[in-house]
């Protein structure tokens, strides 16, 4: 018995003194990736081609009223070919718009990806670099914190400096 307390006292004391030296960080990376000139440039693209499709859209938009007021306008004794032709124009149309619309937000979300990536990688190496010089056992993203018990130390500054961030 008096053995068993001794190797249960010689696995836990050790674990004991590692949880002393353990040295948390936290970091806000929404704040950093706000103050990038790149996170600037990306915004501007993507909103310049979100204006792009939202013109075309329009456009789309226009001549669809138009499809819509022409067959609002035939009278009852329309032909039935013709109307029922302009109504298949017209849905096929509606259908068109709904496409241009799918494949417009996947290319804005895909640009947001491509040009986000790199600034994220940066901003991560950053992070990692300044783990690694302030010997951190761990940085948790400020915004995800709920509760936190041992000494905190906010790193976002040192980050920023690390970035040329002020």
């Amino acid at each position: 018995m008096f053995k068993k307390l001794l190797l249960v006292a010689a696995l836990i004391i050790p674990m004991l003194a590692s949880a002393q030296t353990l040295k948390v960080g936290i970091v806000d990376t929404n704040d950093i990736i706000a103050k990038l000139p790149d996170t600037t440039a990306a915004q501007k693209q993507i909103e310049d081609t979100s204006k792009k499709y939202d013109e075309e859209y329009a456009k789309l938009g226009e001549e669809m009223k138009r499809m819509y007021d022409e067959l609002q306008k035939m009278g009852e004794n329309e032909l039935p070919a013709i109307r029922e032709r302009k109504t298949r124009e017209f849905t096929d149309y509606q259908q068109k718009i709904q496409q241009f619309e799918q494949n417009a937000m996947q290319d804005i979300q895909k640009l947001q990806n491509d040009l986000m990536a790199p600034i994220m990688q940066k901003v991560r190496g950053a992070i990692e670099a300044v783990g690694k010089e302030g010997g951190y056992s761990v940085i948790q993203e400020k915004a995800s914190m709920l509760f936190y018990a041992a000494p905190v130390v906010d790193i976002t500054p040192e980050v920023k400096a690390k970035l040329g961030i002020r």
